[in-house]
């Protein structure tokens, strides 16, 4: 190569640089600052809720976590406030919508208005679809769909009336994608992204700003909590595997980090995990393929029977291959992230 080709080209990656680095400048100025906001985070007692309180304490904001367990939600407390964060902790069941009425008023008059919302409140059921009853279906939707639907028509008001807030949905990969042996959770996934996307579109005529996560897998340790029915052990021991994998899965402090970082820059949509954005590509160019490919992949999963349509406590179904060195990520988050 002669030398002017090479200066040619030095230049050409300079301008390049410079050009990456201006937009990169352009979107921090742009960056929302989370410093003294108050944050409300449904299902921040535990798992990816509470990294992201850890995560956002870091930066001074002022947290409000809700969930249904009190004694989970004082353990937070006490770890974020022994770390210097500002943390009011309310119990409650955000199905219920008179009880998220009530928590939003509490902080009201306790902390003031609500900046921001993050509503990351969720239910795993896993099995085969034939072990799936109606109270399956009915949880996930009311805790996935109707959990931030009463939350958001809640803190709506005051958003609109001081002209402006930010509202983070926390859906899922599922809920672009429906994965076998997780169909009440996709499903109520899927209408919490469309909830999402339709929100964004008309609530940004106010200033309020949603962005909705599709993340893949979390090592948060949640695995314990699932609902899992069917052949309950097999399948949960093949969900906190897979769950637990580098190449299946991402740290919850990784996808915290990609989530907030989506949400303080306005993004509309955050997906996480390399398997997760392919799925979601080829999923886009033809639904067809991928759920045949999804069909194939089902053959393989456990099938009926077992406890049949009864149900079991993901730490109701541990065996020696579920608390092997192949879950080890997973056992790890789950201490850290107070789901024990």
């Amino acid at each position: 190569m002669k030398a002017n080709d090479t200066k040619k080209l030095w230049w050409v990656a300079a301008g390049a640089g410079a050009i990456m680095a201006a937009r990169a400048a352009i979107r921090n100025l742009g960056a929302y600052d989370f410093n003294h906001k108050v944050v409300l985070i449904t299902g921040g007692s535990r798992g990816l809720g509470l990294v992201m309180a850890r995560q956002l304490a870091e930066e001074g904001a002022r947290l409000v976590l809700c969930a249904r367990d009190e004694f989970e939600l004082e353990d937070a407390r006490m770890e974020l406030a022994g770390n210097g964060a500002d943390v009011l902790v309310q119990k409650c069941d955000v199905t219920v919508a008179q009880e998220v009425n009530d928590m939003v008023t509490n902080v009201q008059n306790e902390f003031g208005p609500i900046d921001v919302l993050i509503n990351n409140a969720g239910i795993i059921h896993a099995g085969p679809v034939a072990e799936m009853n109606l109270q399956d279906f009915e949880e996930a939707i009311n805790t996935h769909y109707w959990g931030p639907v009463h939350t958001i028509m809640a803190v709506l008001p005051s958003m609109k009336a001081r002209g402006g807030g930010l509202i983070l949905n926390v859906s899922s990969i599922g809920g672009k994608i429906s994965v076998p042996h997780l169909v009440p959770y996709s499903a109520s996934k899927f209408a919490l992204t469309g909830l999402s996307e339709g929100l964004r579109a008309e609530l940004k005529k106010y200033n309020i700003n949603v962005t909705t996560a599709t993340p893949g897998l979390i090592q948060t340790g949640s695995p314990r909590h699932a609902f899992v029915k069917g052949q309950h052990k097999q399948e949960y021991a093949l969900f906190k595997i897979i769950d637990s994998s580098p190449l299946t899965s991402m740290s919850a402090e990784a996808t915290a980090k990609k989530i907030l970082d989506a949400l303080r820059f306005g993004d509309a949509e955050v997906t996480t995990t390399l398997p997760a954005k392919l799925a979601a590509l080829l999923h886009g160019l033809s639904p067809e393929f991928m759920t045949n490919v999804f069909g194939m992949v089902n053959k393989l999963l456990p099938g009926e029977g077992g406890i049949g349509n009864k149900r079991a406590k993901g730490y109701e179904s541990e065996t020696a291959l579920s608390e092997s060195f192949l879950t080890e990520r997973t056992q790890e988050a789950a201490q850290r992230n107070n789901e024990l």
